[in-house]
Formats: C-alpha cells, sequence, structure tokens
C-alpha cells in the first residue's frame, strides 16, 4: 500500500467570491462544481483529467494573517509562462513574497487576496540538495533567465548532480 500522489487540496475562505474570482480569473483554474448554499467551489488546472485539485469553501474561524497553510505549489508548463505570471501579477498588485530558482525549479511565492502563500513553478531537470533558494530576475528573456539560474546554482549554491 503506498499514496500516488496529492489528489486535492483546499483552503476554508472569508469571502468565497473574491477567492473564486482570484484562483479562476488571476491563476486561470476552472470551477468543476460549485455550491452556492454550501458556499462551495471545486477546482481544477485541466478539468478533463482530474474533477478538482482545490477546494474553496466559506467557514475561516482564524483571523486575518494567521499562518495555516504554508503553501500550495502550481506546476507549470514553461519558463514562458512563470514570466507570464510575473507579468500578472504586478498587473494585478499581488503581493509576491520571492521570485526564486531552487536549482530544480524556476518560481514565484505569491499571496492570495486571503494572504495564503502560493507558487507557481516549472521543473528543472536538475539533482539540487534543499533548502537551496536565490532570488531571480524575471524581468528579462527565457534565455537570460535559465543562464542566471545557472549561475546562481554554481556560484552560490550547493554542488548538484543532473537528474538521471
Amino acid at each position: 500500500m503506498a499514496i500516488t500522489g496529492l489528489g486535492h487540496t483546499g483552503f476554508w475562505v472569508h469571502d468565497l467570491a473574491t477567492m473564486r474570482d482570484f484562483y479562476t480569473r488571476v491563476l486561470g483554474l476552472t470551477v468543476t462544481d460549485e455550491d452556492d448554499e454550501r458556499g462551495i467551489v471545486f477546482l481544477s488546472s485541466c478539468p478533463e483529467e482530474e474533477h478538482h485539485e482545490f477546494v474553496l469553501q466559506r467557514g475561516r474561524t482564524a483571523m486575518q494573517g494567521a499562518k495555516l497553510t504554508h503553501q500550495v505549489s502550481w506546476r507549470v508548463d514553461s519558463l514562458e509562462t512563470v514570466i507570464d505570471f510575473h507579468h500578472r501579477f504586478r498587473d494585478e498588485g499581488i503581493e509576491v513574497q520571492q521570485e526564486v530558482t531552487h536549482g530544480n525549479a524556476i518560481g514565484i511565492y505569491f499571496f492570495d487576496p486571503e494572504g495564503n502563500r502560493n507558487e507557481v513553478y516549472l521543473r528543472v531537470d536538475r539533482d539540487v540538495r534543499q533548502p537551496f533558494r536565490k532570488t531571480l530576475n524575471l524581468d528579462q528573456s527565457p534565455a537570460d533567465v535559465f543562464a542566471e539560474a545557472e549561475r546562481l546554482l554554481t556560484d552560490g549554491g550547493p554542488a548538484y548532480q543532473p537528474v538521471h
């Protein structure tokens, strides 16, 4: 018996409409089901494959700013998509904690309207000892971002081995 993956996760929220808007309009998730009476929304990044990966439901009782979840990380398909989110977050005034290379990923840590930390990231085919976290400049071409990530890894990070 073994766990084969994470099925879905979710947040209790104060303002369901604001959070629904953020995760659909800004992050691009699709609503697959919702029940206004129960105050719950089911969302997916690929509804044809997975009914829901993420759930929002009214009923949060923690005070604003309480640390409840470490982060939710959303995998993307390309560095261009990470850079697109960099621009979108700036245009939307979304609080970004850090734009980062982990050696094995390039991503952006950001906060949703209720202060939950999220990350969008591209997996990079490297085996890098963690934690490795260096700030990365996403205001450049994808080739230059990859070059900077490589420089940060070799100049300031632990030894790494390519993934086999």
